[in-house]
Parts: C-alpha cells; structure tokens; sequence
C-alpha cells in the first residue's frame, strides 16, 4: 500500500518541484495536489504560516500534509520582506515585488539577503513537524535570467556565480532554501509511515 501525502499549495510549480525534490528522498510516498481552500496565512513567521497551511490541508482531507512558506530576508531591510514577499508590492505580481525591492535598494551597497523556507509536516493525530533552511546571497541592482519564479531573478546565491533564476532547475534543487527544508523533513515523512 502507498502512503499518500497532501501537498498543500494550489502552485502547480511548486507541486512539480517538490515532486523533483522530495521524489527519491521518501520513495513508496505518494506526494498528491491540494484542491481544498487557501486559509488565511496571519502567522508572523515562516514556520507559523506553512503550519496554517498544513493543518488546513489535513482538516480539508483527512491526509497527512506538507507545507512550506517562504521568502526573502534582505539584511539593510531588517528582514524584509520576510513572510510578506509574496505580497510586499500589493499585487502578488512577481514583476511588481521585484521592482519595489530593487526600488528600496536604489544606492545600496551592502545588498546581503537570504532566501527563508520553513517546511512542516502535519498528520491527521496532531503531530506537527517545521525544518526551516536559509540560502544566503545577494540582491543584485537588476533581474538576471527568465527561470525559477518570486525573487529568483535578483537573487545571487553564494553558492553559484548566477542569478537564482539562471540556475537549471537540477542545480536549484540541490542548492536552494526550499531543497534543504524538505530534504530536512523526508526523514520525519519517512519514519512517519515505517518507510
């Protein structure tokens, strides 16, 4: 029998890149899309939001569930925007986001950032489970490549001589913020079901 867990986002490209992430890390797990309702992320941390979305998840379907919430902390910004990256513009608009973050940094020097994931696991009997991971870089003064989605264009991991969206998506999964989160909780998912 396969274990089946819900993964709670309605982002498609998240569903696939935590698919490519987690595929061989808890084999004999079925990794399925989430159709219920978004809840009202009002957390004031990543952990606390990806925890809402989670444990809607499992009151939606009765099925264990997987979460994250991300974003990016830029050091002169005093971490922000933090958990409102996707929002930070008022739009949820990618382009937008990016131009009022690059706007904030107009003459800034010191441009250190980090991209935050925090990951949980939530089962139906109450057990909850947050791995947060962080992936250091920098903002650079303008969008650099067309791949990956969010701030990826501005941001130059430590990591890689390139933008976050000029990375290939095999080179993003082995380095980024939400790979090490979810690689972190695959042993919690792992032993969860005897695997």
């Amino acid at each position: 029998m396969t274990a089946t867990v819900v993964l709670a986002t309605h982002n498609q490209g998240k569903v696939v890149e935590l698919r490519e992430i987690l595929g061989s890390a808890i084999q004999g797990v079925e990794l399925v899309g989430y159709d219920g309702p978004e809840p009202v992320e009002d957390g004031d941390t990543y952990a606390a939001n990806a925890l809402i979305k989670a444990r809607a998840a499992v009151a939606h379907t009765g099925l264990p569930a997987l979460a994250d919430d991300s974003g990016i902390a830029v050091d002169v910004l005093d971490g922000a925007p933090g958990i409102h990256s996707a929002r930070y513009a008022g739009t949820r608009s990618d382009a937008d986001n990016i131009a009022l973050l690059l706007h904030n940094l107009e003459g800034v020097v010191e441009r250190t950032a980090a991209f935050v994931c925090a990951a949980a696991f939530v089962t139906p009997d109450g057990f909850e489970h947050v791995v947060e991971a962080v992936w250091n870089g920098e903002v650079l003064t303008a969008p650099v490549g067309d791949g990956g989605h969010g701030y990826d264009p501005v941001f130059r991991p430590d990591d890689a001589d390139r933008s976050s969206a000029e990375l290939t998506r095999a080179e993003k999964n082995a380095l980024s913020h939400r790979a090490k989160a979810f690689r972190g909780i695959a042993p919690i998912v792992r032993e969860h079901f005897g695997l």
